[in-house]
């Protein structure tokens, strides 16, 4: 199967291809003209779990890790994705930026599209995200995109912060009434 290109207004969303995420994962650019300060680590780590769930057999084709391409210089500027499949029904989405492609609405762009495209997959009725406590932009994204904070998840071992979780629902109208950033 052909690796999954998501479109937004300003964006596109091109699927990681294994070669791509190898390259990512080891350093390189995936094959991508980054933007300054890309790409970021959480793209190179995202890239990584797609490659360990193709090795297990987890990953399923358009529910890994996606590159942000801006359509007006074709520059990379961020990644986007799932942490797997869905199961029962839901599934998860991160994402991060070049620092220099932050504050111009790209983040909540690209979490509408994919977060669209998701919900319009017969096996999701949710799409959540998780941000840390002292992540007010990322929380501002997310809003901005639809999602409603639901909650927080339990303080993980270890002293990290507890986590506040957002959802968007199938079945909430409105999904993209929000204001871009």
């Amino acid at each position: 199967m052909l690796p999954v290109t998501v479109q937004a207004d300003r964006l596109a969303l091109h699927e990681l291809t294994r070669a791509s995420a190898a390259e990512l994962q080891d350093g390189g650019d995936g094959g991508w003209v980054w933007a300054p300060g890309g790409p970021h680590e959480g793209s190179r780590f995202a890239a990584g779990k797609m490659l360990a769930g193709m090795e297990t057999g987890r990953h399923r084709d358009g529910w890994g890790a996606y590159v942000m391409v801006r359509t007006e210089d074709d520059r990379a500027i961020g990644g986007i994705g799932f942490h797997g499949p869905p199961e029962d029904g839901r599934v998860e989405i991160g994402y991060d930026l070049a620092e220099s492609a932050r504050g111009h609405g790209y983040a909540t762009e690209s979490v509408r599209a994919l977060t669209a495209w998701a919900l319009a997959q017969p096996d999701v009725e949710t799409v959540y995200a998780t941000t840390d406590e002292d992540n007010t932009a990322s929380q501002r994204v997310l809003e901005r995109a639809g999602f409603r904070r639901i909650g927080d998840t339990p303080r993980p071992i270890g002293g990290r912060e507890a986590q506040h979780l957002f959802e968007r629902n199938l079945f909430e109208p409105n999904l993209f009434e929000h204001n871009r950033d």
